[in-house]
C-alpha cells in the first residue's frame, strides 16, 4: 500500500508508465485486454472468474446477464482513460479504504502476467509505482479529461481523438453504449457530446505545441 493512503470519495489522476519506454500495447488485443482488466477488477468481489468474463465479453451476445452478475460494489469509479502503447492514464474516483491502490495493483499485475506469457518474456514491466494527483474542482476535473483523451493526439498517433479506440473519449462522444462502456460520470461530469467535442478539439494544435515545449526544457 502507498505510504500516504488516498481519500474515499476523492478523484484522482492516475498514470503509470513502462520501464524504459518500452512499448507494452502493441496491437488491438493487447489494448483490448487491458480495457476488460480494468472493467473486470474495479469491482471488489467478482462473482465469476476472469476467464469466463472474458468468453462472455468476446461472445456475440453483449447482453448476456452473466456479464451483469459479475458484482456490484466496486472499488473505484472509472471517469475517463487512455491506453497509451507505453503508458496509461486513469480519472479514478475511490469508493473504498484502499480502492485505488487495491485496484491499480491488481491491474498492472494482471496485464504483467498476460504480457510476459504472451512474449515469452520475465520481469517487470511498469517502471514503478503508480502517480496520483488529486483533482480538487470540477474545472479541474473537466480540464483533466481533455488532457487524457488528447494524448493520442498529442504524440501524433492519431490526427482526432476520436480515432484513438484505447480511450473514453468515444463513450464521451456517446458513440459507445451498453456493456461496451468502460466509465461512468453520471453525477460527476455534465457533458453534452457535441460541446465537450468542440472543447477537446479545440485544444489539439495547443497541447502539441505544449509537448513540444516540454521536451525543449527537458533537454
Amino acid at each position: 500500500m502507498r505510504k500516504d493512503s488516498l481519500v474515499i470519495g476523492e478523484i484522482y489522476h492516475i498514470f503509470n508508465k513502462s520501464i524504459a519506454g518500452f512499448a507494452i500495447f502493441n496491437n488491438e488485443s493487447e489494448f483490448s485486454r487491458m480495457r476488460d482488466v480494468v472493467r473486470y477488477y474495479q469491482i471488489k468481489k467478482p462473482a465469476i472468474k476472469f476467464s469466463r468474463y472474458i468468453r462472455f465479453r468476446t461472445d456475440q451476445d453483449k447482453n448476456n446477464d452473466d456479464i451483469a452478475s459479475i458484482g456490484k460494489e466496486k472499488l473505484v469509479e472509472i471517469i475517463a482513460y487512455c491506453i497509451m502503447p507505453t503508458h496509461l492514464h486513469l480519472a479514478l474516483k475511490q469508493l473504498t479504504k484502499d480502492g485505488i491502490s487495491i485496484f491499480m495493483s491488481t491491474i498492472l499485475n494482471s496485464y504483467t502476467r498476460y504480457f510476459n506469457t504472451k512474449h515469452k518474456r520475465k520481469g517487470p514491466l511498469w517502471e514503478s509505482r503508480f502517480k496520483s494527483v488529486l483533482v480538487e474542482t470540477d474545472e479541474q476535473l473537466l480540464h483533466l479529461t481533455r488532457y487524457i483523451h488528447l494524448n493520442p493526439v498529442t504524440a501524433f498517433l492519431v490526427d482526432k481523438p476520436e480515432e484513438w479506440k484505447a480511450s473514453s473519449y468515444n463513450e464521451y462522444l456517446l458513440k459507445v453504449s451498453g456493456s461496451d462502456r468502460t466509465c461512468n460520470y453520471d453525477g460527476i461530469l455534465d457533458i453534452e457530446p457535441s460541446s465537450y467535442r468542440k472543447f477537446v478539439e479545440d485544444r489539439i494544435s495547443y497541447q502539441r505545441e505544449l509537448a513540444k515545449i516540454k521536451e525543449l526544457l527537458i533537454e
